[in-house]
């Protein structure tokens, strides 16, 4: 009797050891996938302003996109020579819009959404207007803020 108790205690003592083995080596392989699929969240500066472009860069009843912080934005003259800035990420599936001068309005070319020179949408699929932009000129320079920044 005492050599089957030995047997069994021993078996079991090296199914511990198997299991763990194999439970170690499977998290040490989803470990690092998981942390690639879903990477860690990386805070960003706050950033209220930007300069998007000098004074005479962009030509009347053209568009600009330029970087604001992590984001894209678009600047547009319009055809009677007003400065407009918006969030350049469609409100639909976030794809880069940009100035159609032959429509005289934003476009997003992922679904053929359309705003007008508010940034309103008027056309597609996106369900909200664009983020507005506040646009001063500053000592030769085309400044980009956000409202009330």
């Amino acid at each position: 009797m005492e050599v089957v108790s030995k047997r069994t205690d021993r078996r079991s003592f090296l199914n511990y050891l198997l299991g763990t083995g194999i439970g170690a080596a499977v998290v040490s392989f989803f470990y690092p996938v998981i942390k690639f699929l879903i990477p860690p969240r990386i805070a960003e500066a706050p950033t209220s302003s930007v300069v998007a472009a000098k004074v005479g860069e962009v030509a009347p009843n053209t568009g600009k996109v330029f970087r604001f912080g992590s984001k894209p934005g678009i600047l547009i003259n319009g055809p009677d020579g007003s400065l407009r800035a918006y969030s350049a990420t469609c409100t639909h599936l976030d794809c880069i819009v940009q100035y159609r001068p032959d429509m005289q309005n934003i476009w997003c070319a992922c679904h053929n959404g359309r705003y007008d020179l508010n940034g309103l949408n008027i056309a597609g699929p996106p369900p909200r207007p664009l983020e507005v932009y506040d646009v001063r000129t500053r000592s030769g320079e085309i400044v980009v803020s956000k409202k009330g920044g």
